[in-house]
C-alpha cells in the first residue's frame, strides 16, 4: 500500500453516544483517500473503547487508550506522537465537523505553501450564548496583548505540518486550551497560518464539556504563552503606566513645596522594578525560544 498523506487526530471522550454515528463515516473517506486516522480514547468511562475497538481491525485506523483522562491537549498530544505522516488535521468526534472539509484544507495548505491552515467558523452560529460570549473573550484579549491574523483561533479543526505539531506540542497544555495556544506558537514563530472557512454541525448527540470555565482557563494559558513569546509586550505597559501616574500624582504636590507623597514614590518604584522583571523575563525567554 502506498504511502499515507495525512493523518486525522479525533480525541475522545465518553463519546459512546457519537462513535457509532461519526467514525464509520470518518473511516470510509480516509480509506478512499488513503489517509490514516488515529482516535485517541482518552480515558473514558462510558463505553467508548469496547465500541472503538470494534474499528481496530480496519488497516486505516490506529486506537490509542488513555488508562486515566489527560485532557483534550493531552490527547491530541498523544496522536501526534503517533503520527507518521507530513502533515495532521484535529477534528472533533462528537459530529460538528465535516470530513470533506479536510481535503480542501489540505489542499489550500499545499496550493499556499502553509505552515498550517485553520478551519474558519466565522459568520457560523456557535453551539451556545456562553461559547460565543467565551469566544468572543478570547479573541479580544489576545488581539490587545499581540497581532493575530488569524480570525477562528479556537477552532478544533486545524490541518498543519506534524513535524511542527511534534515539535511544538511538548509546551502546549493538556487542557480545552491546546488549539489556541498551539496556533499562537506557530504565528509567534513566524510559521505561515492561514484560515480557510469551513461548515459545521450541530453536536449529534451528549454534552460539550465546554463552558466559561473552559474560556477563563484558556485565557491563563494563553497569556502564559504570551509571557514566554513576548514578555515585554505584558510588563512594558504596565511599568510605564505606574511611572508616569506617579509622576502626575506627585507634580501637584512638589509644586506646593511638599516634596514627594509617599504615594507617588511607591508607584514609580513599582513602575521601575517592574521594568527590571521585564528585562529578566525577557532573556528568560531568549533563552528558552532557542530550544524550540
Amino acid at each position: 500500500m502506498s504511502e499515507k498523506a495525512l493523518s486525522i487526530i479525533i480525541p475522545a471522550y465518553n463519546e459512546s453516544k457519537n462513535i457509532p454515528l461519526v467514525i464509520p463515516g470518518i473511516i470510509d473517506f480516509c480509506s478512499k483517500h488513503n489517509y490514516q486516522l488515529i482516535i485517541v480514547n482518552d480515558g473514558s468511562i462510558d463505553n467508548s473503547k469496547e465500541l472503538l475497538n470494534e474499528f481496530s481491525t480496519n488497516e486505516c485506523v490506529t486506537l490509542i487508550h488513555h488508562k486515566i483522562n489527560n485532557g483534550y491537549g493531552g490527547a491530541i498530544k498523544t496522536g501526534i506522537a503517533a503520527c507518521e505522516t507530513e502533515c495532521l488535521v484535529t477534528m472533533d468526534c462528537d459530529g460538528q465537523h465535516l470530513v470533506d472539509d479536510i481535503k480542501d484544507l489540505y489542499d489550500k495548505l499545499l496550493l499556499h505553501d502553509a505552515d498550517m491552515i485553520v478551519g474558519s467558523r466565522k459568520g457560523l452560529k456557535s453551539g451556545s450564548l456562553s461559547r460565543s460570549a467565551g469566544k468572543k473573550m478570547i479573541r479580544f484579549i489576545i488581539k490587545r496583548l499581540m497581532p493575530l491574523p488569524i480570525y477562528d483561533i479556537n477552532s478544533g479543526m486545524k490541518l498543519y505540518r506534524a513535524d511542527l505539531g511534534k515539535k511544538y506540542c511538548k509546551i502546549c497544555p493538556d487542557s480545552m486550551a491546546y488549539s489556541d495556544v498551539i496556533c499562537l506558537i506557530f504565528i509567534n514563530k513566524f510559521h505561515k497560518v492561514i484560515e480557510w472557512p469551513i461548515n459545521i454541525n450541530q453536536r449529534k448527540l451528549g454534552e460539550s464539556t465546554v463552558n466559561m470555565k473552559t474560556a477563563f482557563h484558556t485565557i491563563y494559558e494563553v497569556f502564559n504563552i504570551i509571557v514566554l513569546f513576548n514578555p515585554i509586550r505584558i510588563f512594558m505597559p504596565i511599568a510605564l503606566t505606574a511611572i508616569v501616574f506617579g509622576i502626575l500624582w506627585d507634580i501637584p504636590i512638589f509644586l506646593r513645596g511638599n516634596g514627594v507623597s509617599v504615594g507617588a514614590m511607591l508607584s514609580i518604584m513599582f513602575g521601575i522594578l517592574t521594568l527590571f522583571f521585564a528585562a529578566i523575563a525577557e532573556q528568560l525567554s531568549q533563552i528558552r525560544k532557542r530550544d524550540l
